[in-house]
């Protein structure tokens, strides 16, 4: 029996420590957002954010992340209202969908290292992130917007 804190809240779990975190959050906990795709950490669909950090819950054992915060897409906000999820809804990112929450939580990940990432950063950072339906050039053009509604939002408006 593990304690995990996940999205904010200390969850109980029985399962063995080598356990990938993803099927800990999918199957036991119900959290469906973080997709499973290539099963090798090469995808990034599963991305996840411990400690803050961007993370592939995919190849990451459960017991790696003990003692730790582990954020789901989930997690980023109540009400999708997190800038990075208004901004990938303004620019009409997502096609099928189904990379959208690993590109979202690496797109959180950047601009929290870097306010105002430019195109190379954002390549660089992303890089680990595929869409087969070649979203790309508008994941870049809601980052750059992410990072204008959390510009204003520290300035106290939108």
């Amino acid at each position: 029996m593990f304690s995990l804190t996940v999205n904010g809240k200390s969850q109980q779990i029985d399962v063995s420590p080598d356990t990938p975190l993803l099927w800990v959050l999918r199957e036991k906990l119900g959290l469906t957002g973080t997709k499973y795709s290539c099963g090798m950490a090469l995808c990034g669909a599963c991305t996840v954010h411990v400690s803050g950090q961007p993370l592939r819950a995919c190849t990451t054992p459960v017991s790696a992340v003990l003692g730790r915060r582990v954020t789901t897409i989930e997690g980023l906000s109540e009400k999708s209202d997190h800038p990075v999820q208004q901004a990938w809804i303004e620019v009409d990112v997502p096609q099928c969908g189904y990379c959208q929450s690993g590109q979202i939580m690496s797109a959180v990940a950047l601009l929290a290292q870097k306010a105002q990432p430019t195109d190379a950063d954002i390549d660089d950072a992303m890089a680990g992130n595929i869409c087969r339906c070649g979203t790309y050039p508008r994941i870049r053009a809601a980052i750059h917007r992410a990072a204008a509604l959390q510009a204003a939002a520290k300035k106290g408006g939108a």
